[in-house]
């Protein structure tokens, strides 16, 4: 019950943000005059529909999507007059567009000539087309603020989380680069010292400690000596003698991968204990919380910039025995199991319980819709950037005639990236197709 739950809060989740994203460009189109003949959230047939004004608002059966359809969003072809289309064009390409362009003509009725879309000015073209694109930024920066702000994010703390049970004498090999206890290993220096789970280390040898690195980094570098510590028990600071051993552990590269060299680990001496760090929620002030979203933003769009290739481990993980990439691209399929997931997690009361699931389904809608800003900027038709990118180079070309002092060079004709729409039609429907599969047969473990 609880999967199902957490599966209908993203899927009303992403709807929402797709009604959102489509308000942006409804709001300013309407605003700069465009005639708008509908509004409508999803794809395929239309489950409930209703006429205000002019324009049609409805919902569709497949939420995975959605568009607002402003008239003469196509120019007409160079050399013809508004509202007339010559059938001249030879070859397929030519016949779709110029199919396209009398289908985007026939929406055009008289009285509304200037009313289309392509007679906007080059901003008014910019600003509605990235109404959508910021509207799913802005979507993702009140959500991830609220978090971050009004709940908090786990941070890893100066604090005892886990105690191993002793110190692994095993030697580290690249298949096995962190061994586990054996039978007859000594006991954890930290478990002979007297730690206890959930203690705070206040000091080391009489340092002030305010983050676990500095904990870790005087671990590391003990080389054996005994050290003096002092950690916070409840209502009481109780003083630890800890000696570290020695042992000669992995050494790990900025991939976080052990680092080899001629096929054997590269091994370096260092202090072990025998600590696990605590994680503790940690409330991000406000002034803080731009240089976060900007943060995940471009995270983001790493990740968008490399889906070729994050694309070919899907496949590779789909049809082979590859495992997924937790930080590689998923469906909705996999964003709805993902939610469904949380939501069923087992998690105490004294450890987040319901609020911190409630949290994680906020990050996992506020990530998304990140997703859907990057991806819509790419400047590709159909996408909303292709459209910016039309109206930026029109914006450019009309501003250079003026300079030159020569004849305005009418509006940028879109209609001939139409073959490249279709091209990236095709493209991103079967990224969606391979995707969903991966997401059923393979889906990403993030849970362990």
């Amino acid at each position: 019950m609880l999967f199902v739950l957490g599966v209908l809060v993203v899927v009303v989740g992403v709807a929402l943000s797709i009604a959102l994203h489509e308000i942006g460009h409804l709001v300013p189109a309407k605003k700069f005059g465009v005639k708008v003949t509908q509004y409508m959230v999803g794809f395929g047939p239309t489950i409930w529909s209703r006429k205000r004004g002019e324009t049609e608002y409805g919902i569709k059966a497949v939420p995975l999507g959605g568009y607002v359809r402003m008239i003469g969003m196509l120019p007409p072809r160079p050399g013809d007059k508004p509202g007339e289309l010559r059938t001249l064009s030879t070859g397929r390409f030519s016949q779709m567009v110029d199919q396209a362009r009398a289908d985007s003509m026939e929406e055009v009725r008289p009285g509304d000539e200037d009313r289309v879309f392509y007679k906007l000015s080059p901003g008014k073209k910019i600003i509605i087309m990235l109404g959508g694109p910021v509207m799913n930024l802005l979507i993702a920066a009140v959500l991830l603020t609220g978090v971050i702000t009004i709940y908090g994010l786990p941070q890893v703390a100066p604090k005892v989380g886990l105690l191993s049970a002793c110190v692994p004498t095993a030697a580290p090999t690249l298949q096995v680069p962190q061994p586990a206890c054996a039978a007859g290993d000594p006991q954890s220096p930290a478990a002979a010292a007297g730690l206890k789970v959930g203690d705070r280390i206040v000091s080391v040898d009489g340092r002030s400690i305010t983050s676990w690195d500095e904990v870790s980094a005087a671990i590391r570098e003990s080389q054996g000596r005994t050290m003096s510590w002092v950690v916070q028990r409840g209502d009481q600071q109780v003083p630890i003698s800890l000696t570290p051993a020695v042992l000669e552990r992995a050494t790990y590269g900025e991939d976080n991968k052990p680092v080899a060299q001629d096929g054997k680990i590269v091994l370096s001496s260092m202090g072990f204990a025998g600590i696990t760090p605590a994680q503790e929620l940690v409330r991000t002030p406000i002034y803080e919380a731009p240089k976060f979203v900007w943060d995940r933003t471009v995270d983001t769009a790493s990740i968008i910039v490399r889906i070729p290739e994050k694309m070919a481990g899907v496949m590779q993980a789909a049809f082979g025995s590859g495992e997924r990439d937790p930080n590689g691209p998923i469906s909705v399929v996999g964003v709805g199991r993902i939610g469904g997931e949380v939501a069923a997690l087992d998690i105490p009361a004294d450890e987040g319980g319901n609020w911190l699931k409630l949290a994680q389904l906020v990050l996992l809608i506020a990530s998304l819709n990140l997703a859907l800003f990057v991806f819509n900027l790419v400047p590709l038709l159909p996408l909303d950037g292709g459209h910016v990118a039309g109206a930026m180079w029109e914006a450019v070309k009309k501003g250079w005639a003026r300079l030159r002092h020569r004849p305005d060079p009418g509006y940028v004709d879109v209609a001939k990236g139409l073959p490249i729409a279709y091209g990236m039609s095709l493209v991103l429907i079967t990224m969606s197709v391979l995707l969903i599969y991966a997401d059923i047969v393979k889906p990403i473990n993030i849970f362990g």
